[in-house]
């Protein structure tokens, strides 16, 4: 098993005075909150287990109440820490559909095979994702549409992208 971490949310604040946080969700699976009995805390380098009392919905948060806080003093003590679970605790996704930290650092081909750099980010515009490519020679950074038409294929184990380049996506003497 790997004992990687991968963040689900922010601790932002407090909420109210009886120790709660306000948590800025990083995950497709909100829900999770009201299911978890236990998550990790992880703060200037350190990790460390609390219970969950509740969680609940609130504008763009979730409000968690842990066992161990009980006041606001010691929630105050959690801001902008993260939440973080292991990777065998990552929810199934279905197919053609992968995790932003398993294409990170990916090599991106296009469908002729060549290179054209690394995915370096990945960011979301509302109607699908952009995909972040640094190419190889520093030059400008690449951004590709994440639709069927242009990402052909995404290898997670050899860590590989091909990509369609449609014309008019990137200049000719960006490649």
């Amino acid at each position: 098993m790997n004992n990687e971490f991968i963040a689900i949310g922010k601790i932002v604040n407090t909420q109210g005075h009886r120790g709660e946080v306000r948590v800025i969700p990083m995950t497709d699976f909100p829900e999770r909150f009201y299911e978890m009995e236990e998550v990790l805390v992880q703060q200037n380098g350190k990790t460390r287990a609390f219970h969950i009392d509740s969680a609940r919905p609130h504008k763009q948060f979730i409000i968690v109440k842990f066992r161990e806080i009980v006041d606001m003093n010691a929630a105050e003590r959690l801001k902008d820490a993260y939440i973080v679970i292991t990777r065998d605790q990552l929810k199934e996704l279905p197919p053609d559909t992968w995790y932003i930290h398993d294409l990170l650092g990916m090599t991106v081909i296009t469908d002729t095979g060549e290179k054209i750099g690394t995915l370096v980010d990945v960011f979301s515009t509302g109607a699908n994702d952009v995909y972040v490519v640094k190419p190889a020679d520093g030059g400008k950074d690449i951004l590709l549409p994440a639709i069927k038409d242009v990402i052909l294929s995404v290898d997670t184990v050899t860590k590989t992208m091909t990509v369609y380049l449609m014309p008019g996506l990137v200049d000719e003497d960006e490649i």
